[in-house]
């Protein structure tokens, strides 16, 4: 990379290494050695992490030292937008650093100097360059978003010393591979605060992501239907206040209301039902219904209004399992196929849209062609933006290739890392979904989307980017943060660094330089999060067949008779809870370490926690319930000898479920608390509404119960409460009659 660098750029001039740097180049001389023979990047050996990763790096020259009365200079026509980026860089050096700053117009070379005037050729659309010198730091930048990053990039390179913040002697040469990086929020089976929106577009912004497609479906209170919109949806002027607040941070929030299908939201409604495309299903529009967009342009109409100055809107329309059902539809379809439905319905829809917006849908490209059901006599409106997968059909981009020819702007699709609850399989997948079968490891969400990005990121084929993070399962937003930052650095640079060094620079740059052993922490979480989903059938009943957990026979008759099955028929589960409850053990020993110093986003340890002691709780229930039934086998073994050991017996197994049961409402009650303290209480009614639920089509994990205790529904199906009723029943006749 330096190299490569000094051969290719003649912009900048190598400066006198000062008797500082000398020094850290000295302290760093072992660990560059190393670091080399691992390809670890300039920056990272000098225990700086940066993301995303710099195109160019060139270390050496003077030291900036960063004092108090320090100067922010712009240049004397800067625009309101780099007076902002001048004020948010004031911000963080005062809120971060505690210096004191003042922002000037006056020339001068001392302080932090954010211009534009002057650029070269080497000084790309985004892009910027940064150069210190013992009395100042220069952000040169091409335009308003270059100046912006410029200053994201100065803030992740300030190291502590003794004597004060300082900035490495270096010059850095950077832009952005793709020039749109967007991250998807889909928010459709909970609402966040408003504080903590603000917070996740600023984190997205530290990211040099550039687009918000924020999926809300309900969480708008739509004033032309207002039924629609939750109890506590967004206003029209709160989202208004979004879409400016992220404007500040140099990201567009793109409004994602879905429209042929995924659209349970809308009609669960009574009064929609005519429009379903099967009666009896709300997940999907008839495309051939003149009032689906009727209705569907009122929606999209004030998603727009709500956003003001963005230039796209995503209609969704994926996933639509039903299209081409209805007698109409059938009819139709035998004219243009399935495809020409969807089509028909985007060609409508865009009719209307793209006269303010650039339209965006999940369609892959050439996917008309390569469906079960090709179109016929039509073709899709070139005008739409396809941003659904293309990889798994073509590794070469033969179908991306052809769609750029005909003249479609296409997104990148970041593969979407899972849909298990609680966590990500970062680290690896399982092949199966049952615990007892055996399942094996496969490549995990980090790779695939490295794998992606750097083959696809310098192909000229892509105008953007989109990650996706669906609801589905429910996880707390902060679980796909290193998804996000993922996608954030190879969109941007798709050649350093290694996905080894990234992760681990991630949690360096997130948390801080003190946090410890998160590699290890998010394989035992992914881990456990598979436990989770694969005890009590959880992830058999997502699939969309049933089956639970059953209890321990209850005990019968003056002899404590019962049924011997419990141990032996889930004698597989309860020696995998007892291996899982030490690795979430061991998880709980790094949260609570972590938790006491790191510098940045403690939160996200308080929901590790409470996801780790949910998978910990779901671990002890099976080994409660397997010494529940060896206690049940005592009490029968002293029955015929021993009455009063019986009863002790009993006893005991009645103390084993209720302390199980005090357990879940603690563990249950503290994730709530801890999750609630950035979103909304799930499933909210307030005075002036009631919050209607119906479970979707698609049966998601997250949408089976209205409130947060879709977590422990399972749980609740074994009706632990009424055994417990039965069991005293039983302890309370016994001790009465013998």
């Amino acid at each position: 990379m330096v190299i490569g660098y000094l051969k290719k750029n003649k912009y900048l001039k190598m400066k006198r290494i000062s008797l500082f740097q000398s020094l850290i180049i000295v302290f760093f001389g072992i660990l560059n050695t190393v670091a080399a023979q691992k390809g670890t990047s300039e920056l990272a050996s000098l225990g700086i992490h940066i993301i995303p990763y710099p195109q160019e790096v060139r270390l050496g020259g003077d030291d900036f030292i960063l004092q108090n009365g320090l100067d922010i200079i712009l240049d004397k026509n800067a625009t309101s937008t780099d007076l902002k980026t001048a004020e948010l860089l004031k911000k963080s050096l005062i809120d971060d650093w505690g210096l004191t700053v003042n922002i000037t117009r006056e020339n001068g070379t001392k302080g932090i100097v954010l211009t534009r005037e002057g650029v070269g050729a080497s000084i790309k659309d985004q892009g910027y360059s940064l150069s210190t010198g013992k009395n100042g730091l220069t952000i040169l930048a091409k335009d308003e978003d270059g100046l912006f990053y410029g200053v994201q990039t100065f803030l992740q390179l300030i190291k502590k010393h003794r004597t004060g913040p300082f900035v490495p002697g270096m010059e850095i040469l950077d832009w952005p591979d793709v020039k749109i990086r967007a991250a998807h929020y889909d928010t459709k089976h909970h609402q966040d605060r408003a504080s903590y929106v603000k917070s996740f577009i600023r984190d997205l912004a530290k990211y040099k992501i550039n687009m918000l497609v924020w999926e809300w479906e309900d969480k708008l209170a739509y004033k032309s239907h207002p039924e629609i919109g939750a109890p506590g949806a967004f206003t029209m002027e709160e989202m208004k206040e979004f879409t400016a607040y992220a404007k500040d941070y140099h990201i567009e929030l793109t409004p994602l209301v879905q429209g042929l299908g995924h659209v349970s939201f809308i009609l669960k409604w009574p009064q929609y039902r005519d429009l379903r495309e099967v009666e009896d299903s709300d997940w999907e529009f008839c495309p051939l219904e003149e009032g689906t967009y009727d209705l569907l342009f009122d929606l999209w109409d004030e998603a727009m209004e709500a956003t003001p100055g963005s230039k796209y809107i995503h209609i969704g329309s994926d996933e639509t399992f039903e299209l081409g059902v209805c007698d109409k539809c059938q009819d139709k379809a035998k004219e243009i196929g399935n495809s020409g439905l969807y089509h028909l319905f985007a060609e409508k829809a865009a009719k209307h849209l793209k006269k303010s917006r650039k339209v965006m849908l999940w369609e892959r490209p050439m996917g008309w062609e390569n469906s079960g059901s090709p179109i016929k006599n039509m073709e899709p409106d070139k005008d739409l933006v396809l941003t659904e997968e293309y990889h798994y059909e073509s590794p070469d981009f033969k179908f991306a290739r052809q769609a750029k020819n005909m003249g479609f702007e296409m997104f990148m699709y970041d593969p979407n890392p899972g849909l298990e609850p609680l966590f990500l399989p970062y680290h690896f997948k399982m092949t199966s979904n049952r615990i007892s079968s055996s399942p094996r490891k496969v490549k995990g969400s980090l790779k695939d989307s490295y794998d992606l990005l750097t083959a696809s990121a310098n192909s000229g084929l892509f105008h953007g980017m989109v990650n996706t993070s669906w609801d589905d399962s429910g996880l707390h937003n902060q679980m796909w943060m290193l998804s996000f930052a993922t996608s954030a650095q190879y969109s941007w640079n798709a050649t350093a660094p290694g996905l080894e060094e990234f992760e681990n620079s991630f949690f360096q740059n997130y948390y801080g330089p003190n946090v410890k052993d998160m590699e290890e922490l998010y394989e035992l979480l992914n881990e456990g999060a598979y436990y989770y989903a694969h005890s009590m059938e959880r992830n058999v009943w997502h699939h969309g067949d049933i089956g639970k957990t059953h209890l321990p026979d209850l005990p019968r008759g003056q002899y404590v008779e019962y049924d011997q099955y419990w141990n032996n028929e889930y004698s597989e589960i309860i020696k995998r809870s007892r291996t899982q409850k030490e690795s979430m053990k061991r998880a709980l020993q790094i949260i609570n370490i972590n938790m006491g110093q790191v510098e940045r986003n403690a939160y996200d340890f308080e929901v590790y926690q409470s996801i780790a002691k949910l998978i910990e709780h779901t671990c002890l229930t099976y080994l409660d319930l397997s010494e529940l039934e060896y206690t049940i086998t005592q009490a029968h073994k002293n029955a015929f000898s021993d009455r009063a050991a019986t009863l002790r017996s009993l006893e005991k197994a009645e103390l084993l479920i209720g302390n199980s049961l005090l357990r879940r409402e603690k563990v249950f009650a503290d994730l709530v608390s801890v999750w609630e303290k950035t979103r909304l209480p799930k499933g909210m009614s307030t005075p002036a509404k009631k919050y209607f639920f119906k479970m979707d089509r698609s049966r998601h994990f997250a949408n089976r119960t209205p409130d947060m205790s879709y977590l422990i529904y399972d749980e609740q199906l074994l009706d632990m409460e009424g055994y417990l009723e039965k069991l005293r029943a039983y302890r309370k006749s016994f001790q009465l009659k013998f």
